[in-house]
């Protein structure tokens, strides 16, 4: 590998590094100062290259890409102000552990802090957010740089899926010329070389991660404390996108119907949504309506947890008033949970820690129908409680309800009630996600069910979702309110760039409807301008501006126009309009309604049973 000039070099040398580590995507966004890596990656037969206009959307996409995956999507900008834009989706790819690979061009080190144009300070830009720093070395025709060049790209790529994946920041200084010029003796024919010989096959370092485990007497005493339970429980929540493959849904729901034991399934679990759900034994194992009734029910006494905290406020402070001993499964042995009540921390990949109870169950040879006995009750409360749930929330989709009382949460039912199987959904921050955590119920389908939780923030929404879809071939649904809408419209531009196509539903209510849910609703002004903020918008104007189809859509049509939008080519934005606060306010009733009949059925089974 030779090169007309050296930072043409560097520029080939780290693209072929990473190539060779297993990198497969780039994200693009155009500069100067860039030029040496754009033109490498450009050329590269084996990494897929997104070209981006808006630094921001380029690394939404990207984390998109790489939640979708599990695996690593570099990015590419040039230095300056281009460089800052990548943060808000680097502080998500932190908090949510996504590996997130990020190339930041630099002036040399020469001109920091010499007022020179478009340099500002790079050096460990995104501070405690990456899981690794490196400036890389200045371009040279040198054995070692190489050397060294290439051990950084190989440990960079490593460390975006270590424990915890995450992001890793790479700041790369180049000299003029940036373009590939040739300039005689700047890089030596002989050095081909030489560059040669210093190549191995594969990456330039081979990294093996190991496997946290717990060690068979943890795995022993974790299956004492769940069978010496009478309320035992698993709570699922938001997983990590390395860690999904590692957590077999099957083993889960194996370990769950063995011990007699429900699982409370976050949407962005994994769990919730698969053919596990229908495969599971009666009574069912999988319950997903549980922030409408869990209030209703005795607390649990074991725990066993895994994932991020879960989206529903209303499960984090049942499980927080719970005197019960709580185990905290986290492959880093890191603390997420917020309440500070768990009181057992395993540092173990999920998945290890499911098969080795499942292997000390098989090693006792305990009868299943004895390990049942004492959980029977505990179990027929979460189907009654779970059947009362669905039968309202049913109700209330009727066309008919639809047309009197309509309320955002139908839409979120609806839309992963009829999304295709297999399909990714990606659900917006704010009332979106709670929504479908309310009313999305269990499906045997396979659904990807994806989010911003780890900074959840509004922004990057659109420009996720497209980045999640264009690493797979099924089909992509996007959810999202109108003021996360409004924030990423320029992502909107990667659907003809990057050739992504999607079903959009838009939830128009007019502002920020999530706010009628806090106290500060009381206070108007200044409620209405400085929290909800109506903007007046009309979004028609984007669907000709990207060449996208738009409609807007009565909440009792949405149905439809859902099933024909995702058998249409193309993607098509359907807008259904909402009253924030009626909205909320139809929130607020039926989840009423369903408290006091899970209070009713729940009664009416003490009193069978005694009889």
């Amino acid at each position: 590998m030779t090169a007309p000039n050296r930072a043409t070099l560097w520029g080939r040398i780290l693209a072929d590094e990473l190539a060779k580590g297993g990198l497969e995507a780039v994200c693009i966004a155009p500069g100067s100062r860039s030029t040496p890596l754009t033109v490498a990656f450009a050329d590269h037969p084996d990494i897929d290259v997104y070209s981006h206009l808006d630094e921001r959307s380029a690394a939404y996409f990207a984390l998109g890409r790489a939640r979708r995956t599990g695996e690593p999507t570099a990015l590419v900008c040039t230095s300056g102000t281009a460089a800052a834009n990548f943060h808000p989706a680097v502080m998500e790819a932190d908090q949510a552990r996504v590996p997130l690979l990020v190339l930041t061009a630099d002036r040399p080190p020469e001109l920091r802090d010499s007022g020179a144009n478009q340099t500002v300070d790079q050096v460990k830009l995104y501070g405690d957010a990456v899981r690794w720093y490196t400036e890389l070395p200045e371009p040279e025709a040198d054995e070692r740089k190489v050397r060294s060049l290439r051990t950084s790209a190989a440990r960079a790529l490593s460390e975006t899926t270590g424990v915890p994946p995450g992001p890793v920041h790479c700041n790369c200084p180049f000299r003029k010329p940036l373009e590939p010029i040739e300039v005689p003796g700047d890089v030596p024919d002989s050095f081909a070389d030489t560059l040669a010989a210093v190549g191995r096959d594969g990456p330039f370092v081979e990294t093996a991660d190991g496997t946290q485990t717990l060690t068979h007497d943890d795995h022993q005493k974790l299956l004492q404390a769940l069978e010496a339970a009478d309320r035992p429980l698993i709570v699922a929540g938001p997983a990590d996108p390395t860690a999904c493959s590692s957590l077999e849904p099957d083993a889960v729901t194996d370990l769950a119907d063995r011990l007699g034991v429900p699982i409370l399934a976050d949407p962005l679990s994994g769990l919730r949504y698969g053919p596990h759900v229908e495969e599971s034994d009666t009574p069912r194992t999988v319950y997903g309506g549980y922030d409408a009734y869990i209030d209703a029910l005795p607390a649990p006494d074991v725990v066993l947890r895994f994932g991020a905290s879960p989206t529903s406020k209303r499960l984090r402070h049942w499980l927080q008033d719970a005197d019960a001993r709580q185990f905290l499964i986290d492959p880093a042995g890191a603390w997420r949970e917020a309440t500070f009540t768990a009181t057992d921390l395993l540092a173990a990949e999920p998945g290890t820690v499911v098969e080795g109870v499942l292997e000390a169950l098989d090693k006792r040879e305990r009868a299943e129908s004895a390990a049942h006995a004492s959980t029977d009750d505990w179990r027929a409360q979460f189907d009654t409680a779970e059947r009362c749930r669905w039968e309202i929330r049913d109700e209330a989709l009727t066309a008919d309800a639809l047309a009197s009382q309509p309320f955002e949460g139908a839409i979120l039912a609806s839309a992963i009630s009829n999304a295709p199987d297999p399909a990714t959904v990606f659900v917006s921050n704010s009332m979106p996600i709670r929504d479908a955590d309310r009313f999305g119920r269990p499906r045997g389908a396979d659904l990807t069910v994806l989010a911003n939780r780890g900074a959840s923030g509004i922004d990057g929404i659109a420009s996720t979702a497209l980045g999640a879809g264009s690493a797979t071939d099924d089909p992509l649904v996007l959810v999202t309110g109108d003021l996360a809408f409004y924030h990423d419209s320029n992502g909107l531009l990667a659907v003809e760039r990057c050739d992504v196509d999607a079903t959009i539903v838009l939830l128009d209510n007019d502002g920020g409807g999530i706010f009628h849910k806090l106290q500060i609703e009381e206070f108007d002004p200044p409620f209405t301008q400085q929290f909800k903020t109506p903007h007046g918008l009309e979004f028609e104007a984007l669907g000709d501006l990207y060449g996208l189809a738009f409609e807007r859509v009565a909440p009792a049509d949405f149905e439809a126009a859902y099933r024909d939008s995702l058998e249409t080519p193309g993607t098509q934005v359907l807008a259904v309009d909402f009253d924030s606060e009626a909205s909320h306010r139809r929130r607020e009733a039926l989840a009423d309604q369903v408290s006091a009949a899970v209070a009713t059925a729940l009664e009416d089974d003490a009193v069978d049973r005694s009889d």
